[in-house]
């Protein structure tokens, strides 16, 4: 038996207990942060790709006994810390022609973005594929089940959803998990609870030695302010606006 076929047969037909995913997820815990050299606490403050590729090992190892690993027969799989994702918790992507599979390549990100912003808040509950989420492990332990069942999919079945059963089967009977969304704390809402700014309200900035005020149209990372500019572009209002990108903790809201 092959090993993808292995990792067939373990993702199809075994039950995880929930003894035993609680067990094997305190012994990944325990070995990452004693392994980190960045990952000192529960609630880290930095973390580095060598991190997330020591999880992924930890879980290849402990839940499908390394076929995972093996399945991807030499293609490279990389780990990026992502500063630049603001909604997604996690991202597997693939690269290549799926017909030539020796040809492809693969790789896992996990957006630091949003696991540094949440959990500053005690009264903010923080919930990852359906846990309830203590610390900044447990929600990075969270999202890597769900990425590397995203992985899994597609080395066996070239595509992967994470809104459809099968999916979900995996996530549920290999690690407990009752959804496959998360609510870490967004820059949008980082933005409104820290400083008041959100879309719509006025606000005043300094930009290259001149006082402006504008309009905040988005906030991902940075706010999106709209300055009223006859020169700029005309906007659905009919009016012309200037475009600036703006840390939001450089705004001032404008009562």
């Amino acid at each position: 038996m092959t090993a993808a076929q292995e990792l067939n047969k373990i993702v199809r037909r075994k039950l995880v207990s929930p003894l035993h995913r609680q067990q094997h997820c305190a012994m990944i815990a325990d070995q990452l942060l004693m392994s980190s050299a960045s990952m000192q606490r529960p609630n880290f403050t930095a973390i580095s790709d060598n991190d997330l590729q020591t999880l992924f090992e930890l879980y290849d190892d402990t839940f499908f006994g390394g076929r995972v690993h093996k399945t991807l027969a030499g293609c490279p799989l990389a780990f990026r810390v992502s500063k630049r994702m603001t909604s997604a918790g996690g991202k597997t992507s693939r690269w290549g022609d799926p017909r030539q599979t020796r040809k492809l390549r693969y790789e896992i990100a996990v957006s630091s973005t949003l696991l540094f912003q949440s959990f500053k808040s005690p009264g903010r509950k923080i919930t990852v594929t359906g846990y309830e989420c203590e610390s900044r492990l447990d929600a990075l332990m969270r999202v890597m089940e769900h990425e590397v069942v995203h992985l899994i999919e597609m080395l066996l079945w070239n595509d992967s959803n994470c809104s459809l059963s099968r999916f979900q089967d995996i996530t549920s009977r290999q690690f407990g998990h009752t959804q496959h969304t998360h609510n870490l704390l967004s820059p949008r809402e980082n933005a409104a609870v820290e400083f008041g700014i959100k879309s719509g309200c006025r606000v005043r900035f300094e930009f290259e030695g001149r006082r402006l005020e504008g309009i905040v149209n988005r906030v991902t990372k940075r706010a999106t302010i709209l300055v009223a500019d006859s020169a700029g572009r005309r906007y659905s209002d009919g009016n012309h606006y200037s475009k600036y990108y703006i840390p939001v903790q450089c705004l001032k809201v404008i009562e």
